[in-house]
């Protein structure tokens, strides 16, 4: 699941992320993600660290509280060690910047979900 008020990032990710076998949601914010969480049910989210309405350290806190077992990736314009301990703090993870991520996806292009978990895995 992808969620970022910024279209263009989620068509971006979506762009790298798809792969056979692979379904995918975006959501515009945390509110709609932690709506769409419910009956999505994805492997990882890909929630944006800073949206308008909900924030994605708020929807973190309340995906992770409704559902443990959640494997939520924070990602960030910036590498900006409070908002790390604040995504560590909600249940994130992972912490990375768009950078990064983007970087990675595109290096990886089409790998399967599971074989690119360990490039952003690492504890933050």
């Amino acid at each position: 699941m992808i969620v970022d008020d910024h279209s263009g990032i989620r068509e971006m990710l979506r762009s790298l992320l798809a792969s056979p076998g692979i379904e995918l949601s975006e959501c515009a914010d945390g509110a709609e993600a932690l709506d769409v969480y419910h009956d999505f049910r994805p492997d990882w989210v890909f929630m944006d660290s800073v949206m308008k309405n909900v924030d994605g350290i708020s929807a973190t806190r309340q995906i992770i509280s409704n559902f443990p077992e959640a494997q939520v990736l924070m990602v960030s314009e910036d590498d900006i060690e409070q908002l790390r301990r604040a995504a560590r703090a909600a249940g994130a993870r992972a912490f990375v910047t768009k950078d990064y991520l983007l970087h990675t996806l595109t290096q990886h292009r089409g790998a399967p979900l599971m074989q690119l978990e360990p490039l952003w895995a690492a504890p933050i």
